[in-house]
C-alpha cells in the first residue's frame, strides 16, 4: 500500500486510466471483430469508416501507438477491397 500522499492519488488516478484505456481497447477489439465478420462490400465500408475513426482517435490519445493504428487500418482496407 502506499504511503505518502501523493502516492495513493497516484494509485487513484493509475486506476482511472487503466480503466479509461481498457473500455477504448475492448471497443477497438469489437470494432475489428464486427467489420472482420463482414461479407457484404458496402457494409464493410461503412463499418471500415467507423473502425478507422476509432483507431485514429485511440492513436491520437496515446491509447495505442499511430504505427498500430496505420498497420490495422491498411490489413482492414486490404480485407475490405478484397470482398467482392
Amino acid at each position: 500500500m502506499p504511503q505518502h500522499k501523493s502516492a495513493i492519488k497516484r494509485m487513484r488516478t493509475s486506476e482511472r486510466r487503466r480503466a479509461y484505456n481498457r473500455m477504448n481497447k475492448s471497443r477497438m477489439k469489437t470494432a475489428l471483430k464486427d467489420l472482420r465478420g463482414t461479407t457484404d462490400k458496402a457494409t464493410a465500408e461503412a463499418k471500415y469508416k467507423e473502425v478507422s475513426a476509432i483507431l485514429d482517435r485511440l492513436a491520437t490519445k496515446g491509447i495505442i501507438h499511430r504505427n498500430t493504428a496505420a498497420h490495422k487500418k491498411s490489413k482492414l482496407a486490404k480485407f475490405v477491397h478484397a470482398l467482392g
